[in-house]
């Protein structure tokens, strides 16, 4: 039975949602009143922070620790060796490492101070901060990140800590901490089994379970396929989002919209639909059909919807990008900016809380994934998006302009898809921080 869906082992190997969500979080919260009209903040190092509340933080770790194991389905326990236990004699570097261990992230994670510059931003007379200081994955040669420096004690507006957040769990924060990928943490492990999907040799794809969230593929798919339901998202949710709560609460405002930009980056990757979705493109039982197929001995029609859905996810990105970057280079607003800011339906959804992610977002995003599909396939070139033989990844970066360019006739369908998308995006982002605010407000 293990063996009836090998295929879906290796579908999501994309691992990035929204490639740079920094430019989309600007406009998301830069007219939101709690976000826009917040003062101004101390940007503090995280040394700073662990030192003054060790003892508070190590309390939150081990209160997260005990609800993850009661209230998230197919939670890995954090082993025992792992938590973080105040000792005012360590060294900043020492207490560093062990809060990482804590929270089970990379040794790699860098935390550094910096900002990503929004894209509307011109001549900003700041020098540019060398990316390895603030990622621990190279960029991309069609990256579209710019990081400047921050001081310790310089001000800096919230909206700005907040969006540049938003983007850096994809910064290396979530790779190889499974044990079979090569250099997981061992000493000690973090205890959180073999890679339930994707290809645990491809470093990249290693995030791909801390970045995703299947939980509305059905009964028959889960019977099938329970490794899918291993995900860890909600857990980086509860992680941050806790945090965040408590750097404001004890004074670490600097921390709290850092923190809270890290939780939302979670939020955000499930509105979309390829990352909510094992293959919104094709039916259970097609799936089933080709990997039947596959293991006779016929494997062609198997990889090439491994080939289509990864192509489809990578030109959705690719469109987003390029048309959000485009318009915040000419500083114009267009439909997905329009999306992006647009509270109007923020009500619409329940409040903030501990089912949000699985039961709102989530479940969104896979509806959503049909007609998403659908619309990238009559909206992109036929080429990247029909031929199984082709693989976009591969050329992404000398074919994306061709892609922007060589549109077919339904360009709007895509457009209009992306901008509904993006709503979502937005709405959940400020809704989740609403929330955390919330639960950071003194009890009267």
């Amino acid at each position: 039975m293990r063996h009836v869906l090998f295929l879906l082992a290796w579908l999501p190997t994309v691992a990035q949602a929204w490639g740079n969500h920094s430019p989309l979080c600007y406009r998301a919260f830069e007219r939101m009143p709690e976000v826009a009209e917040a003062a101004a903040v101390k940007a503090e190092p995280l040394a700073d922070f662990l030192r003054d509340q060790e003892a508070a933080i190590a309390a939150a770790l081990d209160a997260q620790e005990a609800w993850a194991r009661e209230h998230l389905k197919g939670h890995a326990p954090r082993p025992q060796a792992l938590r973080f236990v105040p000792d005012a004699r360590r060294s900043d570097a020492d207490r560093r490492a062990a809060f990482l261990r804590a929270l089970r992230l990379s040794p790699q994670t860098r935390l550094a101070l910096y900002l990503q510059v929004d894209p509307r931003e011109v001549g900003t007379t700041r020098p540019a901060l060398d990316a390895g200081l603030v990622t621990a994955v190279p960029p991309g040669k069609g990256a579209t990140q710019r990081f400047v420096a921050l001081q310790p004690g310089e001000a800096v507006a919230p909206l700005a800590v907040l969006a540049s957040a938003c983007d850096e769990p994809d910064y290396g924060h979530d790779l190889n901490l499974f044990d079979d990928n090569p250099g997981s943490p061992a000493d000690p492990p973090y205890g959180f089994g073999p890679q339930p999907f994707g290809n645990p040799a491809v470093a990249i794809g290693s995030q791909a379970p801390f970045h995703m969230g299947f939980f509305h593929q059905g009964v028959l798919f889960n019977t099938l396929a329970p490794s899918f339901a291993r995900t860890f998202t909600e857990l980086r949710v509860q992680q941050y989002g806790g945090l965040a709560v408590l750097a404001w609460q004890t004074g670490h405002a600097y921390w709290g919209w850092r923190f809270a930009g890290l939780a939302l980056h979670h939020v955000e990757d499930l509105t979309q639909p390829y990352h909510a979705s094992a293959a919104p493109g094709a039916t259970l039982a097609y799936m089933m059909w080709v990997n039947l197929k596959a293991q006779l001995g016929a494997p062609a029609d198997r990889q090439g919807l491994v080939v289509l859905q990864s192509n489809r996810h990578f030109v959705l990105e690719e469109f987003q990008t390029r048309w959000i970057m485009d318009a915040a280079r000419r500083q114009q607003d267009g439909p997905l900016e329009w999306a992006l800011r647009d509270a109007t339906g923020d009500t619409r959804y329940p409040p903030w809380g501990p089912a949000y992610v699985r039961e709102v977002v989530a479940a969104e995003a896979f509806a959503a994934g049909p007609a998403t599909d659908a619309a990238v396939v009559v909206g992109a070139p036929a080429k990247f998006v029909t031929d199984p033989h082709f693989d976009f990844a591969a050329h992404e970066a000398e074919l994306g302009p061709e892609l922007v360019r060589d549109l077919q006739g339904r360009r709007e369908a895509l457009h209009q898809a992306i901008a509904r998308l993006l709503g979502h995006f937005g709405a959940h982002s400020r809704n989740a921080l609403r929330g955390l605010l919330e639960q950071a407000r003194p009890v009267r």
